[in-house]
């Protein structure tokens, strides 16, 4: 399964994670986005997302591992790679007119910073 992660680009951007080539997503207190993190699997697809400043979907990222937290179980670790930079970012507005995100969970729970995709949403974004 595809997700969309959310980056505030002032504290992690796209570019640094292209920089470091690899990172641990963190951050993350939200309890529902911390089931979706933990239920993530090695090799999954993801889409960067640039929140607050920017506000469009920029790049992809590949799941590398999920553990979890020796002091807290409940919260995992989830180790990204790098992906590419879209060839053309999609900026919110657009996302929210396209017909597949209509009903979207991105949009119903807007504030969550992990959002699982169904292929077609994570096919329009990247390829579309």
């Amino acid at each position: 399964m595809p997700y969309l992660l959310k980056s505030e680009p002032d504290k992690y951007s796209f570019d640094d994670l292209l920089r470091d080539g690899e990172t641990v997503w963190d951050g993350i207190k939200n309890a529902q986005a911390l089931i979706t993190l933990r239920n993530m699997k090695r090799g999954e697809e993801c889409v960067i997302y640039h929140s607050n400043v920017g506000k469009a979907a920029v790049g992809t990222a590949r799941v590398v591992s999920v553990t979890t937290d020796p002091n807290d179980p409940k919260i995992p670790i989830v180790r990204l790679k790098a992906g590419k930079r879209l060839k053309r970012e999609k900026p919110l507005a657009e996302i929210r007119e396209a017909p597949v995100f209509h009903g979207s969970l991105l949009f119903r729970q807007f504030r969550l910073s992990v959002v699982p995709l169904s292929e077609e949403q994570f096919d329009w974004l990247v390829h579309g």
